[in-house]
């Protein structure tokens, strides 16, 4: 099965997120976080973190590229049990077994935003408040494979 890391091209993420997602952990869309938001909640970091940021399940923090790579069973069983206990501790889930059905669900939806992806594909989330609530879309950015003529230097020896 694929799900996505968190990857950074440059600081970017540590300045616009309150808490930015550490490199290389596994990360799902959290647009739950902003379940019951309102735009008078949306400003500055947290605006951020609304518009485009994907949720780390190590850190909780925000990132802005994710890419798809494969998750082992034991890693993912770590995970799922990582969310629920963020559930029962952050949002009140009533018993982490009740938790543990909602994480699986969430981690899921990752899994099918990353199924039939390559390795290394690319995924964006952007997100709107609409009068039916918190409105995600996505979008993927294939890896092409490096050409030798970005990286080579033209000249001659003889100069």
């Amino acid at each position: 099965m694929n799900l996505a890391r968190a990857i950074h091209f440059d600081e970017s993420d540590m300045n616009v997120f309150h808490s930015p997602a550490r490199t290389g952990e596994w990360c799902i869309s959290g647009g739950f976080e902003f379940s019951n938001f309102t735009e008078a909640d949306l400003a500055g970091k947290t605006r951020q973190a609304f518009a485009n940021g994907w949720l780390g399940v190590e850190t909780f923090g925000r990132v802005t590229f994710v890419a798809v790579t494969q998750i082992e069973p034991a890693e993912q069983a770590a995970l799922e049990a990582a969310l629920a206990q963020h559930f029962v501790e952050v949002y009140g889930a009533p018993s982490l077994e009740a938790a543990l059905r909602v994480a699986r669900e969430e981690i899921a939806h990752m899994a099918e935003l990353c199924d039939g992806h390559d390795p290394n594909t690319l995924l964006t989330v952007s997100r709107e408040l609409t009068e039916a609530g918190v409105r995600e879309s996505f979008r993927t950015i294939s890896a092409n494979a490096a050409d030798i003529e970005q990286f080579a230097i033209h000249g001659s020896l003889d100069e």
